[in-house]
């Protein structure tokens, strides 16, 4: 399979961008996983030209507007950039890894597996799955708020570089299952020792960017996703795919509010 297939093959499955040709894309992405932590960059590159394209654009709004009112130009830039920057980064990923934090959300405190399995594959939402994805994506929003306007490209590429290791690593570490969409990815890269490819690659692209932070956040993104295959197989008896999307949230939610709180321009 040429390079170019697998690119839009994987570019295809974790974005809304449709090069795909046929259904294959599905396998061609459990296969080569280990190439996730290459598309989110893009999608970080993605991310941080919109986000910086915000800004300006609004930085033009408001600064008309205080002509007539006074208003907190710069805190209004932040906050209408953060949140329109989030909503771009879900619209941009097709909600997936979204409705795997409400559907991981919904089935917390339900005793019966059955039970849980049946909610999961619902089109409802709780109060407990709307709650656990607004808290995540309110990190995720309070970290881009926080970001400094000079570090906000490195923030958005190491973050989504790292949110898809953390899922590499659920299905990397996790047991295959028999059905499901996380089945595929985890009878594919369970014990896949080129899966360490994902790791090398996730280093040579945020050392540069943030130097030696990225070895930290590589080693919570490992521990992060070690968490999140435990509660897979307690929640679910395998590794999930509501559990890998809900794991991109969190790992990116957690890694944008480090990389803000630490990274100086």
């Amino acid at each position: 399979m040429n390079a170019l297939r697998i690119f839009k093959d994987l570019l295809s499955f974790l974005t809304i961008i449709p090069l795909a040709k046929d259904e294959g894309f599905l396998e061609t992405s459990a296969r080569y996983m280990f190439l996730f932590p290459l598309v989110g960059g893009i999608i970080g590159l993605l991310a941080s030209a919109y986000f910086y394209l915000c800004v300006y654009i609004l930085s033009f709004i408001f600064s008309f507007v205080n002509v007539f009112l006074t208003v907190q130009e710069s805190l209004l830039v932040k906050v209408f950039s953060s949140g329109i920057t989030l909503s771009f980064l879900l619209v941009l990923t097709g909600l997936q890894h979204f409705d795997g934090l409400v559907d991981l959300g919904n089935v917390l405190g339900l005793k019966n597996l059955n039970e849980r399995e049946n909610v999961a594959h619902a089109w409802i939402v709780t109060y407990k799955g709307a709650f656990l994805a607004v808290f995540v994506e309110f990190l995720t929003f309070l970290g881009i708020f926080l970001l400094n306007f000079n570090i906000a490209f490195k923030a958005f590429v190491c973050a989504e570089v790292l949110a898809k290791l953390a899922m590499i690593t659920v299905v990397w570490i996790g047991k295959p299952s028999p059905e499901g969409k996380g089945a595929l990815f985890a009878r594919i890269n369970s014990r896949r020792k080129i899966n360490f490819v994902a790791y090398v690659l996730s280093f040579f692209i945020t050392f540069p960017l943030i130097g030696w932070l990225s070895l930290v956040l590589m080693l919570l993104t490992f521990f992060l996703g070690w968490f999140m295959e435990f509660v897979s197989e307690k929640l679910f008896g395998r590794v999930s795919g509501d559990v890998l999307g809900a794991t991109n949230e969190i790992n990116r939610a957690i890694c944008l509010l480090l990389i803000a709180s630490m990274v100086v321009a």
